[in-house]
């Protein structure tokens, strides 16, 4: 996944860590599972190529490239091995969470080893990307996050797109359709909760129209009902003439 700019990643940026490898031109290569040494080398390759490209657009618009324009590398593997780190030099930074390892610095390459970082909010998303108990514990803790928290949405929106990817693949391993199993709540939660915030603006704007301009005390309350009741809202209000009607009605449920 190629990301040019910190423009064109705005769901990116409310998600920890991942926001902050996107917050410049950024490759990021994620691995299901663990990165060979050849793979890692074939993504470093890819790297130089796109750097080539980049340079020799900059020289033909006679434009000066700014180090800041290079993207970097970075490869997310649910595990990686001690040996396979040092292969390639790497060091961990001051400032960066445990797990993430960068090579020599004209390389401009990160290696994420997903099972070896911190559990917090930060790291969530990509703790989705691990295998075995590091993502079940990923699952479980983005399960309980409030509703309206905005990692949770803009991590939803990655999930779907991850959710979706998998069930393309014909021959998926069993933690993937384990993952594709446990992610199906998650989906059907959050679509459930958009029908009901549409519901809700539907009948706020079909009252305010009826009976006038209602308080926030009572769309409060409105925002309290369920599907059902918002439906059952949705035919009484062609009866009511005012506010004590829609009181009156708010008291029965």
């Amino acid at each position: 996944m190629f990301i040019p700019s910190k423009q064109q990643s705005s769901n990116l940026q409310v998600l920890g860590l991942l926001g902050r490898f996107a917050e410049h031109p950024a490759l990021i290569e994620p691995f299901r599972n663990p990165a060979s040494t050849d793979e890692i080398c074939d993504c470093i390759l890819k790297l130089l190529e796109i750097k080539a490209l980049v340079r020799r657009e900059a020289k033909a618009n006679k434009t000066k490239l700014q180090d800041s324009e290079i993207p970097k590398l970075w490869v997310l593997t649910p595990t990686v091995s001690e040996a396979r780190l040092s292969s390639f030099g790497t060091i961990q930074k001051e400032g960066w969470l445990s797990g993430v390892y960068f090579l020599p610095d004209a390389l401009r390459t990160a290696i994420v080893a997903i099972h070896q970082l911190p559990q917090t909010q930060e790291t969530l998303w990509l703790r989705l990307l691990g295998r075995g108990s590091v993502q079940s514990q990923a699952i479980v803790e983005l399960q309980v996050l409030p509703l309206n928290y905005p990692y949770q949405k803009a991590t939803l929106e990655l999930v779907y797109n991850l959710r979706e990817n998998l069930r393309v693949n014909q021959e998926l391993e069993e933690d993937d359709r384990e993952l594709i199993m446990r992610l199906e709540p998650l989906y059907q939660r959050d679509r459930e909760q958009a029908v009901q915030l549409g519901e809700q603006r539907l009948i706020i704007r079909q009252l305010n129209r009826r009976i006038g301009e209602i308080n926030a005390l009572l769309i409060e309350r409105i925002k309290g009902l369920s599907i059902e009741q918002l439906e059952n809202l949705g035919e009484a209000l062609l009866d009511f003439s005012n506010v004590a009607d829609l009181e009156a009605w708010l008291n029965q449920q």
